[in-house]
């Protein structure tokens, strides 16, 4: 991925984000994660389903801290983030601490400290991030709003039943009308055929161009098959265990799409300039 001639890396920072629940999302974060590693790529998941993370459960992972205690300044950054087997580093959530909105000004400012402490460690040793992959939760909520606002991507996780495609709108209408968010990436997971998924699509878009002035951009989907729901229970990536099937060959493909594709904000394409945005945005 393409460094900065100061020195500074450039990090690809994904919110992936749906408008309802149960779609399939934590699962693409972390097959993309698996994909993006074994394209050589330095990646981090930030799990930012503060209620209800999956990310470690479904990576086979137990953490033994949280980011709950960055925030109270109990640990680093370092000491929280976890590494697989295949280098993907996960940033766990916790259950039961507050929302991110409730944070104190010395909890934010401590917070900003531990990421910049992190990111900067990395550059010196010369293992710069390519890819952020933020998991946000489901939903309108204020966490969901103020993760996808940060990133530089936003990707919104479709399945063909209408409650997903009428959530997904929402969540779409939301940030474009109140927050002037114009770019879109979707992803349409759990479908039979390609076919399938250009029609969710489709009569997304046409909603989306009919009601709000956005860019919805067609990024992939994502074939369902009995290799997935079995990588599930494995708790291990469907693209790992079972890189022949279906689904793995999409996964594949769709993070190949992602690395092709330029960011649609403009940013200094960093760690701490996220954080500095997902900050700004609480206060």
């Amino acid at each position: 991925m393409k460094r900065q001639g100061n020195g500074n890396s450039y990090t690809k920072i994904i919110s992936v984000t749906s408008g309802k629940g149960g779609v399939g999302k934590t699962n693409i974060v972390c097959n993309l994660a698996y994909c993006f590693a074994s394209m050589g790529k330095r990646v981090i998941i930030m799990d930012a389903d503060l209620s209800l993370g999956n990310v470690s459960v479904l990576m086979g992972m137990i953490p033994k801290y949280n980011i709950s205690q960055v925030i109270y300044g109990d640990k680093q950054l370092s000491d929280i983030i976890m590494t697989d087997q295949n280098g993907i580093m996960i940033l766990p959530a916790s259950s039961g601490i507050p929302e991110l909105s409730n944070l104190t000004e010395p909890q934010k400012i401590n917070l900003m400290s531990r990421f910049d402490e992190f990111a900067g460690s990395l550059e010196a040793g010369g293992q710069p991030v390519d890819v952020l992959l933020v998991d946000t939760g489901a939903g309108i909520s204020s966490n969901v709003l103020y993760f996808n606002l940060a990133a530089s991507e936003i990707y919104v996780v479709v399945t063909p039943e209408p409650t997903s495609i009428t959530d997904a709108y929402a969540l779409i209408k939301v940030l474009s009308t109140k927050y002037g968010e114009k770019y879109f990436s979707i992803i349409i997971n759990n479908v039979k055929s390609e076919k399938e998924a250009k029609d969710v699509y489709k009569h997304l878009s046409l909603v989306s161009d009919k009601f709000l002035k956005v860019n919805l951009n067609y990024l992939g989907h994502i074939i369902s098959d009995d290799n997935l729901s079995r990588s599930v229970i494995m708790q291990r990536p469907v693209s790992n265990i079972f890189p022949d099937s279906k689904s793995s060959q999409c996964f594949k493909k769709l993070a190949y799409n992602i690395l092709s594709q330029k960011d649609n904000k403009i940013s200094n394409g960093n760690i701490q300039f996220f954080l500095n945005k997902l900050l700004t945005s609480l206060s």
